[in-house]
């Protein structure tokens, strides 16, 4: 590889981690949104405390990427607005009617981004996977979902229905915006993923082939969807309900 070809390989992965960064700083903007607007509606003074303490908290993990981007030269705002529209679309489109409706939208989207994000970050350097995990550490907010919506659904067996569906739904849409998203951030994007068969081929005896295919980047977000959907049914288990 020539001095320019591995410059040039460089600056697109450099710029695939920006894609990849705006992404999760629009998304963390948007949490930050949703859980303060559901704080406003919650039942007791207790849980609206804890959620305007969650949000609090998302606001906190949007500065920190913001402020990493800007490190990198990057115009948060121009970057950000890429992913707007599937993010505006997703929340367009699954409106809860109601507080367990707004408690399960945030546990499955939640999940289903830090799934997302964790798929790429073993494959980034050091520095920008310790951002990513410690932006999608655990905040106690999960906890406190669960709690809720298991104690509703104990009381409420029609509820457990209701909301198991409604998980569906918000699973099937999460899956179809994540996808426009990724389309947004570019093959770049993709390629941070690395190549599953040539890593495969990589082990292997020098002068030896794997005598596979090339991964391709539609292949690589296909299994990003596939273990998120079975970490989805994983979480749905965990509040009693079936995926």
């Amino acid at each position: 590889m020539t001095e320019s070809a591995a410059g040039a390989g460089t600056g697109t992965r450099r710029q695939a981690v920006d894609q990849l960064l705006a992404f999760l700083a629009c998304g963390e903007l948007n949490a930050f949104e949703r859980t303060a607007t559901d704080s406003r509606f919650a039942p007791t003074i207790s849980d609206r405390v804890e959620l305007a303490g969650h949000a609090v908290t998302e606001w906190r993990h949007y500065e920190l990427v913001a402020g990493r981007l800007t490190e990198r030269g990057v115009d948060v705002n121009a970057a950000m607005s890429v992913y707007e529209a599937p993010l505006q679309t997703f929340h367009d489109r699954t409106r809860p009617r109601d507080w367990y409706e707004s408690l399960m939208k945030a546990y499955v989207s939640d999940g289903m981004v830090n799934d997302f994000y964790r798929a790429f970050a073993a494959h980034l350097d050091p520095s920008t996977r310790e951002l990513i995990e410690r932006v999608l550490g655990q905040t106690g907010h999960s906890a406190f979902i669960v709690d809720r919506l298991r104690l509703a659904i104990a009381d409420d067996n029609r509820l457990g229905g209701r909301l198991a569906l409604w998980g569906r739904r918000l699973v099937g849409e999460a899956l179809s915006q994540a996808g426009h998203a990724a389309e947004r951030g570019g093959p770049g994007m993709m390629e941070l993923l690395g190549d599953d068969n040539q890593q495969a081929g990589a082990g292997e005896e020098s002068g030896a082939s794997s005598g596979a295919a090339p991964d391709e980047p539609g292949a690589r977000i296909s299994r990003i969807f596939a273990m998120m959907t079975e970490e989805h049914s994983r979480r749905m288990m965990a509040l009693g309900l079936s995926a």
